[in-house]
């Protein structure tokens, strides 16, 4: 049983996170990854990830992260920062800024419970190289199983985040508490099942509250209890099969089929939008800022988004073509069949 114990400070200081945090979505998305559990909503994401990671060139990235995210007792502390980034990019860069001192305990705790190959023994110094074998590995699983499902998972959390937030309205703190998955408010303390007893005692430091898609069943907390309280939590899931890849429409292609995942997002969100930056972009998909740079450059060379700069920024924004793309649903249409039928096009 985990017994997280407030004060009336810490009631006045839960603070709730407003979009789904790339690190911890890669920590439990791995922990998904070696079960069988939640068939139904990860199913089709299984499958398709288990498919992208097999390949040749991802053996590396099999090597580094399996053996640091066991589906077991402990996660390193370090894989999932206090103060977390929400961009992919920046959420990475922080992992890799993790100090000797923290690199070392975290290992040392994780060896207790499982043999770690030889490479850790560097990574817990600190060295270069391990390091950005480490980064490498983060983004290459991030790209390849989780960008292109990210709007989906993105829109998951937000409907979790509003349901939490008109809680908080109506009731307050405490009616926000109560309706958490498996918990169980019993002034002034939140029981929740856990795999292991354990008192997290908040000492008027409030409580962070971290939605997550692919965190299933039961909550997470960070381990160190002098990092700031941490509590992950499941969603409400809203639909079965979420995350699935798109079925083949017999009406026509879609957007998706006809630009690709990312460039149809990217697409998608410049639609409505006044103009975004190219790192903008990034957060927003969930992709990182090269990959963001270069399909921006494929959109804009097909006519179907425009650049402009703004001071030192440059914002992009949809052409009236972009947004008829976007608005037909990716539907053949004349203008559509001429664009994609150039030379050196998408």
């Amino acid at each position: 049983m985990l017994r997280i114990h407030f004060t009336s400070d810490d009631l006045q200081r839960i603070r709730l996170a407003r979009q789904p945090e790339p690190m911890w979505e890669v920590v439990c998305s791995l922990c998904r990854l070696q079960s069988r559990e939640g068939e139904a909503f990860f199913g089709k994401w299984r499958q398709h990830s288990v498919t992208q990671l097999s390949r040749p060139d991802f053996d590396f990235l099999r090597a580094v992260l399996r053996p640091l995210v066991p589906l077991g007792p402990y996660i390193p502390d370090f894989l999932t920062p206090a103060e977390p980034e929400i961009d992919p990019e920046g959420a990475i860069d922080t992992v890799l800024r993790t100090s000797p001192q923290r690199l070392r305990h975290d290992l040392t705790m994780l060896s207790g419970v499982r043999a770690l190959p030889s490479w850790t023994v560097e990574l817990a110094d600190g060295r270069r190289a391990p390091l950005n074998r480490l980064g490498r590995a983060l983004h290459g699983y991030f790209d390849a199983t989780l960008a292109p499902v990210w709007q989906d998972l993105r829109e998951q959390v937000d409907a979790d985040v509003h349901l939490r937030v008109r809680q908080l309205v109506d009731g307050g703190s405490e009616a926000l508490l109560r309706e958490l998955p498996t918990a169980r408010w019993e002034p002034p303390v939140l029981f929740f099942p856990y795999p292991a007893d354990r008192d997290l005692h908040l000492a008027g430091r409030g409580l962070r509250l971290v939605p997550s898609f692919f965190c299933w069943r039961r909550v997470l907390t960070l381990v160190d209890q002098e990092l700031t309280p941490t509590l992950v939590y499941p969603v409400q899931r809203q639909a079965v099969g979420v995350l699935a890849a798109p079925a083949d429409d017999p009406g026509g292609p879609t957007l998706s089929a006809l630009l690709g995942r990312t460039r149809a997002s990217i697409l998608e969100s410049l639609a409505d939008a006044v103009g975004k930056s190219t790192s903008e972009l990034a957060w927003s998909v969930g992709v990182s800022l090269p990959t963001s740079s270069q399909q921006v450059s494929v959109l804009r060379a097909a006519g179907l988004i425009a650049s402009q700069r703004d001071g030192k920024r440059v914002l992009h924004s949809a052409t009236r073509l972009g947004r008829a793309l976007v608005e037909s649903g990716g539907h053949r249409h004349q203008d559509t069949i001429s664009l994609l039928a150039r030379p050196g096009r998408l």
